[in-house]
C-alpha cells in the first residue's frame, strides 16, 4: 500500500498501525547516535514543533486538515520526555468499492439510516465520509551507560469509529568510536473497530435501509507487531548512511466494514439489479461485503543516505516491501536541501512509489459461480504507482525560530488486470486517477 505520508493513510482507510510512529522512532538517520557523555549541562530546554496540513484530493473527495504538536522537555543528563498530540479533520468522499454503471444505482449508508444515488457513470462514492481523529503519543528517552540509550513510549488514537492503543521502545548502542550504531525497536498494540451500524458478515448483501440483520457485532479487534533492526554507519565526515529490516504482524479483523464488491453478470459485466427489492428504500443492485484474511505478515527493506556536499545535503532512500497477500512495493524517495544564505533554504522532494495488487483484489465478483475465500476492490489493494513532487522553502526568524512552508503535488494512477475486466467493463474506467496537493506550515521555537 502505498505510504505517502500519515495523511493519505488516515484519510483513506481504517488499516494502519503504529509502525509509522515506530520507524520514525527507530529510523532517523542524523542524529540518531548517542550523545558523548560530558560533565555539565546547560538549564533544561523546552523544544516545540509544529505543522499545520492541508490534503486535498481532487473531485471533492477526501480532504484533510491535520494540526500537529511535538513537545520536548530535555532533562540533565541527556534524558528527554517527547509528547506529540495531531488533530485531524476528515471530510469528503470515498470510494464504497462498487463499480460504475450506465444506470443509475442506489446504495444504502453505511450507518444503515439512509439511502443515497449515484448517476449514471459515476464512480460511486460515500460522501458522507467525515471523521475527526485525535492522536496522542509520549516517550521517555535516557542514556544507558556512555554509548547506549533507551527509549519507551505509549500511543493512543480516537476516531468516532475507531480506538489505537500500542506501547513501544527502542534500544540503540554506538560501536567503533561512535561510528557505528545499532538499533532494535519493538511496538505492540490492540485497534478496536466500531463500525457505524455494526460490523458486516463478509459476503453477505447489502441490505434495506433500517435492517442490520447481517451486522451481529457491534466492534472487532486486531493486535499489531511491529519490530525493526537497524544499523546506522558513518562513512566519512560527509556520507552517513543506515540499513533496516522491518518485520510486522497483524491479526484479528483486517476488514474494511464500509468497503462492498459489485455482483455483476458473467457476459455483460454489468452489475445484477435485485429481483426482490424489500419493502423500503435500500440499494438498486446486488452489492455484498469485501473479505480480507485475517491475519497479514510484512516485511520491509530500507535504505538511506545522506550526504554533505559544501553546504548542501541530499537525502535519499529504498523501501522495498513484500507481504503474505502477494501485494510487493517499492518506493524511492530524493530531497536536496540547497541553503540560499545563512538564513533561508529550499529543498526539492521528489517520491516514486509502485505496488503489485493483493492475490485476493477482485474488481467485481460473479453473479452464481463460487465465492471465492477473499475478495476485495479497495483501490488501495490494486496495483498503482504514484508520484509526489514538491518544493519546501525554510527559514530563520529574527529570534532564531524555524519556519517552513511545503507544497507539494500527489498523483496516483492505477490499473485492473486483464483478465479480470468483463464485457462492457472493458470501455470503463475502472481505476480513476487520483491527485492531491499537499500543503504544510511548520513552526519549531525552543524555550
Amino acid at each position: 500500500m502505498d505510504g505517502h505520508s500519515a495523511v493519505v493513510a488516515v484519510a483513506a482507510t481504517k488499516d494502519r498501525s503504529i509502525s509509522a510512529a515506530l520507524a520514525t522512532a527507530t529510523c532517523a538517520l542524523l542524529g540518531n547516535s548517542i550523545p558523548a557523555a560530558v560533565e555539565a549541562q546547560e538549564e533544561p530546554k523546552w523544544d516545540f514543533n509544529t505543522s499545520l496540513l492541508y490534503y486535498g484530493e481532487d473531485e471533492n473527495r477526501v480532504q484533510d486538515l491535520s494540526l500537529k504538536a511535538i513537545i520536548r522537555r530535555m532533562f540533565v543528563d541527556d534524558r528527554s520526555l517527547t509528547v506529540s498530540l495531531t488533530l485531524d479533520s476528515l471530510t469528503g468522499a470515498t470510494p464504497s468499492g462498487a463499480i460504475r454503471q450506465d444506470v443509475p444505482q442506489t446504495f444504502t449508508r453505511p450507518s444503515g439510516n439512509a439511502a443515497y444515488e449515484v448517476p449514471v457513470g459515476v464512480l460511486p462514492l460515500d460522501d458522507t465520509f467525515k471523521d475527526t481523529r485525535v492522536a496522542l503519543t509520549g516517550n521517555w528517552q535516557q542514556p544507558v551507560g556512555d554509548t547506549s540509550l533507551i527509549n519507551v513510549g505509549i500511543s493512543a488514537s480516537k476516531e468516532y469509529d475507531y480506538f489505537h492503543l500500542g506501547l513501544n521502545g527502542r534500544f540503540a548502542k554506538d560501536f567503533n568510536k561512535r561510528n557505528t550504531t545499532f538499533s532494535a525497536g519493538i511496538s505492540i498494540a490492540q485497534d478496536e473497530f466500531d463500525s457505524v451500524g455494526g460490523v458486516p458478515i463478509p459476503f453477505t448483501s447489502m441490505l434495506d435501509v433500517g435492517d442490520t440483520s447481517n451486522r451481529p457485532e457491534a466492534s472487532r479487534d486486531k493486535d499489531v507487531l511491529d519490530v525493526v533492526l537497524g544499523l546506522t554507519q558513518v562513512i566519512s565526515r560527509s556520507l552517513v548512511v543506515q540499513a533496516n529490516y522491518s518485520y510486522s504482524s497483524e491479526s484479528g479483523y483486517l476488514n474494511n466494514p464500509y468497503k462492498v464488491l459489485s455482483i455483476v453478470d458473467g457476459t455483460t459485466g454489468d452489475t445484477i439489479a435485485r429481483t426482490n427489492p424489500g419493502p423500503l428504500l435500500g440499494p438498486s443492485h446486488e452489492f455484498v461485503f469485501e473479505s480480507r484474511p485475517d491475519d497479514r505478515v510484512k516485511h520491509s527493506l530500507y535504505t538511506q543516505a545522506k550526504v554533505f556536499l559544501g553546504g548542501k545535503v541530499l537525502d535519499t532512500s529504498y523501501r522495498y516491501m513484500t507481504d503474505d497477500w502477494d501485494i510487493e512495493s517499492h518506493t524511492l524517495d530524493v530531497r536536496y536541501r540547497w541553503p540560499l544564505s545563512d538564513r533561508l533554504y529550499v529543498e526539492p522532494h521528489l517520491r516514486w512509489y509502485s505496488q503489485t495488487e493483493a492475490d485476493f483484489y477482485r474488481l467485481s465478483l460473479v453473479d452464481g459461480a463460487p465465492l471465492p475465500a477473499f475478495a476485495s476492490s479497495d483501490y488501495r489493494l490494486g496495483a498503482f504507482d504514484a508520484i509526489t513532487a514538491g518544493l519546501k522553502f525554510g527559514w530563520k526568524t529574527a529570534n532564531q525560530n524555524d519556519m517552513s512552508i511545503r507544497l507539494e503535488w500527489y498523483q496516483q494512477a492505477g490499473s485492473i488486470p486483464g483478465e479480470q475486466l468483463i464485457g462492457n467493463q472493458a470501455s470503463r474506467d475502472n481505476y480513476p486517477d487520483l491527485n492531491a496537493l499537499i500543503v504544510q506550515f511548520s513552526y519549531r521555537f525552543k524555550l
